[in-house]
């Protein structure tokens, strides 16, 4: 991106009936940034298993979520790390390569996780999603496209779709996009990462005896420790991808393994 671009940050998709486009230029209030982003991240996170359907069986995860989200918070995260679970997902993806397989099904699997915690906890910002179209669109042909620039930070995220375009390519950017996002939130809004950490305990991958303690540090986290009074909110988030790491499982649809797929199919 050219240095003469002004600063800003910018969202917009245009592909069959998803149409949104927004700018944000005013930058020199950090907390507006965060806000931003965090309603980029929802809105990716929203769309990411629309572009899943011609890999895995979309409608079957929706329905295992719902199998699965009975009894308390800690039984339903034992159940999201069952093996049984794990093979119920192998059964869901449209692959037989086991390399490839198991690429899709790390994918499959952090669908299933926000699908089925969506039912007991916020999983996405409370700032709702970009659904207007505010600016004029960048390209006259169909894309997803994410640029920023604020100081050292620049970033572009690009992609033009055509009818060669495999859909599972523009699930593999959402998920880059609202990886960026997540990364960059914190820094605007100012919440305690390492403070969040330092909760669990440093806690690494737990066994699964173990689960019910993380879910009980988790239920106990207060956010006015670790974020101002308007970021409290994306902090329990924050809080909740650090538990589920702990237990090695995804909040969020890895990027990487759909690029790997990608490469490899």
């Amino acid at each position: 991106m050219s240095r003469s671009v002004e600063d800003h940050v910018m969202f917009t998709a245009k592909h069959g009936s998803w149409k949104v486009a927004d700018k944000l230029l005013d930058v020199d209030d950090r907390a507006r940034i965060a806000h931003f982003l965090a309603m980029v991240s929802n809105t990716v996170n929203s769309k990411i298993p629309e572009y899943l359907t011609g890999v895995m069986n979309v409608a079957g995860i929706m329905s295992l979520a719902e199998e699965l989200a009975r009894g308390d918070l800690t039984k339903v995260v034992s159940s999201l790390k069952s093996p049984g679970t794990s093979k119920k997902l192998g059964d869901l993806v449209f692959e037989d390569d086991k390399t490839l397989k198991k690429l899709l099904v790390d994918v499959a699997r952090a669908v299933l996780v926000r699908m089925t915690l969506s039912r007991f906890v916020p999983v996405s910002y409370p700032e709702g999603e970009l659904a207007e179209v505010r600016v004029v669109f960048p390209f006259p042909d169909d894309h997803v496209n994410f640029t920023a620039k604020h100081g050292e930070w620049i970033v572009v995220k690009r992609l033009i779709i055509d009818d060669a375009t495999p859909m599972v390519d523009v699930a593999r950017l959402l998920a880059s996009i609202n990886e960026t996002t997540t990364l960059k939130i914190p820094v605007y809004a100012d919440i305690d990462l390492e403070g969040i950490e330092e909760w669990f305990g440093g806690l690494k991958k737990v066994k699964k005896s173990e689960i019910p303690t993380v879910i009980e540090k988790y239920l106990h986290f207060q956010p006015s420790s670790f974020a101002p009074a308007e970021f409290e909110g994306h902090a329990r988030v924050y809080a909740l991808r650090k538990a589920l790491e702990v237990i090695d499982l995804p909040l969020d649809v890895p990027a990487k393994s759909l690029e790997k797929y990608l490469e490899k199919k």
